[in-house]
């Protein structure tokens, strides 16, 4: 179900889509893991996605990402393309858990994604033909 939410097709050839997925699913898992109401989980999963955008899309620094990610997470975010955060939506414990779990997937990762979506690779040869 993740991976067609996702729009995930390619997953046992591309190994983008399979570090997505995996993104997305464990970060999926530990909301749920944290009891996170569907309503936490939803605002979770955009923190998420608003992380790696930032990174993708947006070609964010390590620092900005970091600094966009504060801003959203305390609903004082100023860009044009998404509203701020509910700021109740997690209580104080839940932020910084949130903030823990981004620094150990996404943040201690960093260079690694940078590579994943902005380092041209040759496409593998899959058969002879």
């Amino acid at each position: 179900k993740m991976a067609e939410f996702l729009n995930l097709t390619q997953l046992k050839t591309s190994l983008k889509e399979t570090i997505l997925f995996d993104y997305y699913t464990a970060g999926f898992w530990w909301a749920k893991e944290m009891n996170f109401s569907l309503i936490q989980i939803s605002g979770f999963m955009g923190l998420l996605n608003f992380a790696l955008e930032n990174l993708s899309s947006k070609r964010m620094n390590l620092g900005d990402n970091i600094k966009e990610l504060e801003r959203a997470v305390t609903g004082i975010r100023e860009t044009e393309s998404e509203e701020g955060g509910d700021v109740n939506l997690f209580s104080i414990d839940q932020g910084k858990a949130i903030v823990d779990f981004l620094f150990s997937s996404l943040f201690q990762y960093y260079k690694a994604y940078e590579y994943l979506f902005h380092v041209r690779r040759e496409e593998p040869v899959l058969s002879n033909e």
